[in-house]
């Protein structure tokens, strides 16, 4: 199982990622790794010297990235690609649907640099909906990883899998949560902490923010549970609702549009089960992304921990 080594280090994500599939196919030799012309942003580039057979970079090619990645899946390996977020599932959503998930072929996708993680890059850049369409492809699963160690568990766990797996992350350096070593489970989401008064159900990146929020709240009388739900789909209705129960009010924060993302999930099941309980959702609230630093962008879209702090007060009344 898990634990926590909570702290203000950071790791980047894309060398986890990169350092995972060398380490995979080291055991795997069915292992292919395919990148969009990002190598040398992600570092896939690496798997070159490490093994030259078993990478492959299509260019600015996303859908035909995914297709042959299908290809070889339906022979037998196991294929991992690579792009941005928007990229690796809205401009090739088609190929994934109908190349990979409707003819039972194995896909495994790692979209990075999801929401404002684009920094500088700018809105034709950035992904505030791939959960959302990922969600829609049938039997596929839909993670969300907050640090490198829960991001090289998911990796590892998709390459025994078969079928569409989508994983986002910021590629760059985000906070440490959990302790090397830690094991998790797809379909379980983990309890980072207790509280009475509030739920706060969040995922990726944002999970740092959470747990800072937290303990303002704390300083302010306010007792805050928080759920790392990494696998949104599918979504672990029984935690969710054990969490819920009792709750004064339950709030969803991502790094995503507040359409069809965690929180729509989230608020399915409340809904589904007639759970009586206050619920808002933070996130991206129908906007398209712009330029801008990480910093500035995770503020604009007020995914900040004083923002969720501010929001859960009010949907308290404390405010």
């Amino acid at each position: 199982m898990f634990s926590l080594d909570i702290n203000n280090e950071k790791t980047e994500l894309a060398k986890t990622f990169v350092a995972t599939l060398i380490e995979l196919m080291k055991t795997d030799d069915k292992i292919i790794a395919l990148d969009a012309d990002l190598g040398s942003a992600s570092g896939l580039e690496k798997i070159k010297k490490t093994n030259p057979d078993r990478f492959i970079d299509v260019g600015i090619a996303e859908a035909n990235m995914t297709g042959i990645a299908a290809g070889l899946s339906a022979v037998g390996f196991i294929p991992f690609i690579h792009s941005f977020a928007p990229f690796v599932s809205r401009r090739n959503y088609d190929q994934l649907y109908m190349a990979g998930a409707y003819a039972h072929n194995t896909v495994n996708i790692f979209g990075s640099d999801p929401g404002f993680a684009v920094g500088p890059n700018g809105g034709t850049h950035t992904s505030f909906e791939d959960v959302a369409l990922m969600r829609e492809i049938p039997e596929a699963i839909v993670c969300d990883a907050s640090d490198a160690v829960l991001l090289e568990w998911i990796v590892k766990t998709f390459a025994k899998l078969k079928g569409i797996h989508y994983v986002r992350a910021n590629r760059k350096g985000v906070k440490n949560i959990y302790k090397k070593g830690s094991t998790f489970e797809l379909g379980k989401a983990n309890v980072l902490n207790e509280g009475k008064d509030i739920l706060i159900v969040c995922a990726g990146q944002l999970v740092s923010d959470a747990l800072d929020a937290c303990k303002i709240l704390a300083d302010k009388n306010v007792s805050a549970q928080v759920i790392d739900m990494f696998c949104i789909k599918p979504l672990d209705a029984e935690t969710l609702l054990k969490c819920a129960a009792g709750k004064k009010a339950v709030m969803s924060f991502e790094n995503h549009s507040i359409v069809g993302g965690l929180g729509s999930a989230v608020a399915e099941v409340l809904a589904e089960n007639a759970v009586g309980v206050k619920f808002k959702r933070i996130g991206v609230n129908d906007r398209f992304g712009e330029v801008g630093s990480q910093e500035y962008l995770q503020k604009t879209f007020g995914l900040t921990a004083q923002n969720l702090v501010e929001q859960a007060l009010t949907l308290l009344g404390k405010n």
